[in-house]
């Protein structure tokens, strides 16, 4: 279908079209801020909390955890920005975060990880996986839920939850109840196979992400060539994806990533791993955090809610 007209409209002053180089990328880093809402007119959750817990290496991540009302124990979401691996931070997500903890009635806990190039892979990753890891250990503490804690992100951020639930897996150390990937970056070769990602060609440029940009991105993102099949930086790479958690899937019709994400879904389908999957027609990247009043982000936050809810995707696993 076309684009939806406050997408068309949006994309005629698209922030991203300038953002050519890889300094083009690193500048634009704190943009987003400038046009939040001041903070008194952001949705408001019962509390906010600004933390930093300890990683294995020794380097501390800084989380923000969002309570929402009510008595608990609650559904534990840690979140995962998106941004490239190499933009973004948890004041530029702190809108759509209240939102997601009003929406689900989940403790929200954004996660400021490092980012590339100052810190290349597996900063990003390990720094998620040990906030998820937290999370769970401290279940308690925090009046949440061990046995719902769900992990998700968007763009980048849906990588690093793909990542976080394979390590989890391969660790054997924690116990994720659901993911939750939106419009996911998901394999470092996409430009190289054009018959399986035709997305990347037809929505190359003109939908704001450009295949441009995410071979910027990759570049700034990985040191080595052989972390381009590492399964925790292109998950889809991945040999075995058995024995992950349930899936909410979202992609978007204009965006080049949309293939990718798809293909991932078939792939955990395949695997036996129960997915959920919406293209959102006339959508393009990023929707969730650009129009989020909107009839498509309603309509996904509303999936989510019911994601998040659904004991039997506990109990069946």
């Amino acid at each position: 279908m076309a684009l939806k007209p406050y997408v068309a409209k949006f994309l005629e002053g698209n922030p991203l079209a300038g953002l050519t180089t890889v300094e083009d990328l690193i500048n634009y880093r704190g943009t987003v801020r400038e046009i939040l809402p001041p903070v008194e007119a952001r949705p408001q959750v019962q509390a906010i909390e600004n933390r930093t817990i300890e990683g294995s290496d020794g380097h501390a991540v800084p989380v923000r955890i969002y309570t929402p009302a009510g008595e608990g124990p609650f559904p534990l979401f840690v979140f995962f920005h998106g941004g490239g691996f190499a933009v973004g931070d948890v004041e530029e997500y702190d809108v759509l975060c209240r939102i997601l903890t009003l929406k689900t009635g989940a403790k929200v806990i954004s996660v400021d990880y490092r980012l590339a190039p100052e810190h290349k892979f597996p900063a990003a990753p390990e720094d998620c996986y040990t906030a998820a890891k937290w999370a769970f250990e401290h279940a308690e503490e925090l009046n949440g839920d061990p046995y719902n804690l769900i992990v998700g992100g968007d763009s980048a951020g849906g990588t690093l939850t793909a990542a976080v639930t394979q390590m989890a897996r391969d660790r054997k150390s924690i116990k994720i109840a659901k993911q939750i990937l939106m419009y996911p970056v998901m394999d470092f070769h996409s430009l190289d196979f054009p018959s399986v990602y035709p997305s990347y060609s037809v929505n190359a440029e003109g939908f704001g992400v450009t295949s441009t940009h995410m071979g910027l991105f990759w570049d700034l993102y990985l040191e080595n060539k052989e972390d381009r099949n590492h399964p925790y930086a292109s998950p889809i790479s991945a040999a075995e994806l058995k024995d992950l958690p349930p899936a909410l899937l979202f992609t978007s019709e204009y965006d080049v990533l949309r293939d990718e994400g798809e293909q991932y879904g078939r792939r955990l389908h395949e695997s036996g791993v129960p997915v959920m999957a919406k293209r959102f027609n006339g959508m393009i990247h990023g929707f969730l955090q650009f129009f989020v009043d909107k009839d498509a982000a309603l309509e996904a936050l509303d999936m989510i809610n019911a994601f998040v809810q659904d004991k039997t995707l506990i109990s069946s696993r």
